[in-house]
C-alpha cells in the first residue's frame, strides 16, 4: 500500500518527482482531502566561483584518475547505441554551493567520493524517442501506468471519482514564487500520458524525435526488456556520462558555458514563471541537438531525467566507502529508503531536465542524483537503456 492519505492524490502519484522542477499541484482542493567531503580548501561555505575550474580541473584531491578498458567488442554497435569501455573511476559530487552556477543545494547523497569499477557495456546515444516508445506499443499493446486508472487500494478514503487516470504536469505560474512550495508549478492533469504529456490537449504529433516522457519506471523496465536492453545501474550511467574524464562538472567540462556556449537544454530564466530559453530551447527539446560527449552520448545533462535500475538510498555511497574497495560493478542497494518519504519506493535518476536551474537545483552536475517514485512519471522524465 502507498503513503497514507495525508496528501492529496496528486502528492501520492507524484511521491519522489525531483527537485528539478518536481512535485505537484494541489489541482481542486477537494483532493488534499485525501555535508560536503572536504577537498583542498573546500569548507562549508564553499568555494568561490574563481575557484571552481581550478578546483574541479581533475577533480582535486578527491577524485583520482580514471583507469579505462582498452577491450573492444567484436562486430559493430546495435544500432543506434555506442560502446562505453567501461575501467575505474571516481564516482559522486562534491558540494557544488559557492561554485559558479553551483546553485544552493549540498548535494549529500552524492557523497563521499569513492572508487567503482564497471565492465564495458552498449548505450543508446540518446534518449528513448517518442518514435520508439510507439514502436513498442504498437507491438505489445502495452498501456503505460499515466493511462490506467489509480487503483483504489492504493488510495484508502480517496472518492472514486477522483482516481482518474493521468500524471503530473509542469505549470508555470504567471509570476514569481517562493521557491520553498513546488506544489506552486505543478498540477495533476488528467489525460496526461506519454502521448499527451501536457494533458489531453497536448499531443506529440510532429514530435517522433523528442524523448518520450510522462514514463514509470516500470514503464521504461518494460520497454528496455521488449528491445532486449535494460535499465542502466547508477554506476553505469555515470561512467558513460563522464566520458572518461576525472571529476569534471559536467560532461563537457568545468564551466556551464564554455566559449560562451549552451551545452545542454536546462532551465534560464526566473524559475519557475519564464523559461528564457536562451540555450535554444523553453522547454523539452528534440535530442541531439547538442554537442555528444567524448563516448558519443547526447544529452547526458539536462533535457530529461533519465531512470536507472538502482533503488535510491541517501546513504548507498557511504556503504560502499565503508568497504574499503573498489565496488564492481555496483548495482544498488537491495531496497529503498528516502527519509522524505519513508513509504515511497523509489529509484535513482540521473541527468537533471530542461527545469533544472542554479536558482532551484544544479542537478545536470553530472555526478549529482536524482529520485523518484517507481510508479510516478511526469513531462521531464525519460530514460536511455544499455545491454
Amino acid at each position: 500500500m502507498k503513503q497514507p492519505v495525508i496528501y492529496s492524490v496528486v502528492i501520492l502519484l507524484m511521491q519522489g518527482l525531483m527537485a528539478c522542477g518536481s512535485g505537484a499541484d494541489n489541482t481542486g482542493q477537494n483532493l488534499l482531502q485525501a555535508k560536503a567531503t572536504n577537498a583542498i580548501t573546500c569548507t562549508s561555505i564553499g568555494l568561490t566561483p574563481n575557484d571552481s575550474v581550478l578546483y574541479m580541473h581533475q577533480g582535486g584531491q578527491e577524485y583520482q584518475p580514471s583507469f579505462i578498458n582498452v577491450n573492444k567488442p567484436a562486430g559493430t554497435a546495435p544500432d543506434g547505441m555506442v560502446w562505453i569501455p567501461g575501467g575505474e573511476f571516481s564516482m559522486g559530487s562534491l558540494n557544488p554551493v559557492g561554485m559558479d552556477a553551483g546553485g544552493d543545494k549540498d548535494m549529500d547523497d552524492a557523497r563521499p567520493v569513492h572508487r567503482v569499477y564497471v565492465d564495458g557495456f552498449y548505450m543508446d546515444a540518446s534518449e528513448v524517442t517518442n518514435a520508439q516508445f510507439a514502436k513498442f506499443v504498437k507491438a505489445t499493446g502495452y498501456i503505460t501506468t499515466a493511462e490506467r486508472k489509480p487503483d483504489a487500494a492504493d488510495f484508502p478514503g480517496v472518492p472514486a471519482e477522483q482516481l482518474i487516470a493521468g500524471s503530473a504536469v509542469f505549470t508555470p505560474p504567471n509570476q514569481p514564487v517562493p521557491l520553498n512550495n513546488y506544489l506552486l508549478w505543478w498540477r495533476y492533469i488528467g489525460g496526461a500520458d506519454w502521448r499527451h504529456p501536457e494533458g489531453p490537449q497536448s499531443s506529440i504529433d510532429g514530435k517522433d524525435n523528442y524523448p518520450v516522457v510522462q514514463v514509470s519506471w516500470d514503464d521504461a523496465a518494460a520497454y528496455a526488456k521488449w528491445a532486449g536492453k535494460r535499465l542502466p545501474a547508477e554506476a553505469e550511467w555515470e561512467f558513460a556520462a563522464r566520458g572518461g574524464k576525472a571529476g569534471n562538472l559536467y560532461p563537457w567540462g568545468n564551466q556551464l558555458k564554455p566559449n560562451d556556449k549552451w551545452m545542454a537544454n536546462i532551465f534560464e530564466g526566473s524559475f519557475p514563471n519564464s523559461d528564457k530559453g536562451a540555450d535554444g530551447f523553453a522547454g523539452i527539446a528534440p535530442t541531439k541537438q547538442y554537442p555528444a560527449n567524448d563516448y558519443g552520448l547526447y544529452d547526458i545533462a539536462g533535457n530529461v531525467w533519465e531512470w536507472c535500475a538502482d533503488w535510491y538510498r541517501p546513504d548507498y555511497y557511504t556503504q560502499l566507502a565503508k568497504q574499503n574497495a573498489v565496488a564492481k560493478n555496483p548495482h544498488g542497494p537491495v531496497n529503498s529508503f528516502d527519509p522524505d518519504e519513508p513509504n515511497a519506493q523509489k529509484k535513482v535518476q540521473r541527468g537533471g531536465s530542461f527545469l533544472c536551474t542554479d536558482q532551484y537545483c544544479t542537478r545536470y552536475m553530472v555526478g549529482s542524483r536524482g529520485k523518484g517514485e517507481i510508479s510516478s512519471g511526469s513531462n521531464h522524465i525519460g530514460f536511455r537503456c544499455v545491454k
